[in-house]
């Protein structure tokens, strides 16, 4: 009798012994769910907070490059304005003659690195876009000859162009067709011995548009060619020529050919064995009616105002205008260059952003505010896209960047809207 009274006393301890199992057990995972999710939230706050470092690093990095190419293009500046004066001056000797171009051709060469070393950085962040339209197959690669050809003739290579379908057309954007095409050019010729023979092909192509560069070079290592677009892989160097760059050209390549929606490769057989980049794109749609050509008219001497500080940089332009019969005033800051432009009298100004006093866009936007309608060329050294629109917003005609092409500027002092704008009274 005293069994069958126990047994149920018997099963309430086992059950309540299985409660407090089960609620050990629960408060157990409980804690192992509390800390997972601690760690979880404490990751996420670290994962922010490396996005957010890495965010910076990139900002600052490209803040670095912007300032870096700006104090670089300063004294490259009066260096080529030099060369284009030097051009100009009658009876020079062979020998400055020779000086003239090595001076113009590594001015522009130190310019080109200035701009791949930005484009690379602007692409990685997404900050270049493209200005499309139909464009002719030939008149880019005519450009991307014309930009290259000094170079390949100073080292004697050879060059053959074979357009086979010159009807063809691009979809995109002039310059950066232009500079794809370009780069392919120039890494072919710095790759290549003096004497060697480069070719570009281009025509109809299984995409659309086939253009092959090809070269008979150093070649490529197999080890290398997997890598050959991404940033800072160079090809070999030799001892006797420092030829390996900065390793950013094929990259700004490989990355604008793709934003339009491309595809290019390359292709080797090895050192000594040259080597041929291939670039497949759909053809665009066709080209606009052209204009008429206007008539030609004759040179205008202007009265222009030159603020700059550099005073290298003002007196070689200063020099080189007057060289084109233009009269020239200069000014060194924003404070006077701004009172002078205040007389009136001028019909151009050519104005640097950078300087002290006001700047360069303080200067503009006093002028515009006070009714002026002189025609404005911003000189900067910054390329970058928010720089130039930056400078247009505040009132400026036109954006030039550091150094200035001496063509570039004396066509745009002599442009129809600057004619225009001089004809009905600054």
């Amino acid at each position: 009798m005293m069994a069958d009274l126990e047994q149920p006393q018997d099963n309430d301890s086992q059950h309540v012994a299985e409660l407090r199992l089960a609620l050990r057990q629960a408060r157990f995972e409980n804690n192992l769910l509390r800390e997972a999710n601690s760690h979880l939230v404490q990751a996420t706050v670290t994962a922010q907070t490396l996005q957010d470092e890495a965010e910076a690093a990139n900002q600052r990095q490209n803040e670095f490059l912007a300032m870096l190419a700006h104090e670089l293009r300063n004294p490259l500046a009066p260096i080529s304005m030099a060369a284009a004066m030097l051009e100009r001056m009658p009876h020079l000797s062979p020998e400055l003659v020779a000086l003239r171009s090595v001076i113009s051709r590594q001015t522009e060469h130190m310019a080109r690195l200035l701009d791949d070393l930005l484009d690379a950085a602007r692409i990685s962040s997404g900050r270049i876009t493209l200005d499309a339209a139909p464009v002719a197959l030939a008149d880019v690669i005519e450009r991307a000859v014309e930009t290259v050809q000094p170079r390949v003739t100073e080292r004697g290579q050879r060059l053959d162009v074979r357009v086979t379908a010159p009807e063809l057309t691009l979809n995109g954007d002039r310059v950066r067709l232009t500079q794809v095409f370009s780069n392919l050019l120039a890494n072919a010729s710095k790759y290549t011995q003096d004497g060697g023979h480069l070719v570009l092909e281009a025509g109809a192509g299984p995409a659309g548009v086939q253009v092959t560069v090809s070269d008979n070079g150093t070649g490529i290592a197999a080890d290398v060619l997997p890598h050959i677009f991404d940033l800072f892989t160079q090809g070999p160097r030799s001892l006797a020529r420092s030829e390996g760059g900065l390793g950013v050209g094929l990259n700004v390549v490989r990355n604008l050919v793709h934003m339009h929606g491309g595809t290019v490769q390359a292709h080797s057989g090895g050192p000594g064995c040259g080597s041929i980049f291939t670039v497949e794109m759909p053809a665009g749609g066709p080209m606009p009616a052209a204009e008429p050509a206007s008539a030609t008219v004759s040179h205008e001497a202007c009265r222009v105002l030159l603020i700059e500080d550099n005073v290298d940089v003002c007196d070689t332009l200063k020099g080189f205008l007057m060289l084109d019969a233009h009269d020239v005033t200069a000014a060194y800051d924003g404070i006077a260059g701004l009172a002078l432009a205040q007389q009136g009298g001028f019909d151009v100004l050519i104005c640097d952003i950078g300087l002290p006093g006001h700047d360069g866009l303080e200067v503009i936007r006093r002028l515009r505010a006070g009714g002026s309608r002189l025609f404005a060329i911003a000189l900067s050294g910054y390329s970058q896209a928010q720089d130039r629109e930056g400078a247009l917003a505040a009132g400026f005609d036109a954006y030039l960047v550091k150094p200035v092409r001496p063509d570039s500027l004396l066509a745009m002092i002599d442009s129809q809207e600057c004619r225009a704008r001089r004809a009905t009274g600054c």
